[in-house]
């Protein structure tokens, strides 16, 4: 009986060596078939379209109908809206090239990167922003404040009326 357990724990300390030095199987990720999604396409942009009402014309929106303003203080492709500013007047955003829906002119599109890196939408070179207190489509809360913020017309213009 002595020989058995021997025999015994003999075999099961080869069995623990056989399996501890046995090389083992490492997990290896498949080669790629095709490049990444992100290189294979460029990442949809914003889109922008054109928003009405009667006492400002037409004037220009997002895909969900919010108004887009843009402000008297910055210059041509060029942002003065951080912080605070950016808090109450979020800047539209894309990660693609900006899109152009009816009536909109697809050429007037730039962007400008933002000292966070993020991308801004421009229309022939005025940033695009909205406002804070615009709480659904089509509201124009942020025309005309502080004589400074205004819609945007498809004709890229500051829409002067009330």
């Amino acid at each position: 009986m002595k020989i058995n357990r021997l025999i015994f724990s003999a075999l099961a300390g080869l069995a623990l060596l056989v399996t501890a030095c046995a090389p083992q199987a490492t997990p290896t990720a498949a080669p790629p078939t095709q490049p990444p999604a992100a290189t294979s396409a460029p990442a949809m942009g914003t889109t922008v379209q054109v928003g009405k009402n009667d006492a400002l014309g037409s004037f220009l929106v997002d895909d969900k109908g919010m108004t887009l303003y843009l402000f008297t203080k910055d210059s041509p492709n060029t942002t003065t809206c951080y912080d605070q500013c950016a808090t109450n007047w979020p800047p539209l955003l894309t990660t693609g090239a900006p899109v152009a829906g009816e009536g909109v002119d697809a050429s007037k599109f730039g962007t400008i990167t933002r000292t966070d890196g993020t991308v801004q939408v421009t229309y022939n070179g005025w940033p695009l922003y909205f406002y804070a207190k615009d709480a659904a489509p089509g509201d124009v809360v942020g025309q005309n404040v502080g004589d400074v913020w205004f819609v945007v017309s498809p004709a890229s213009e500051q829409v002067m009326a009330p």
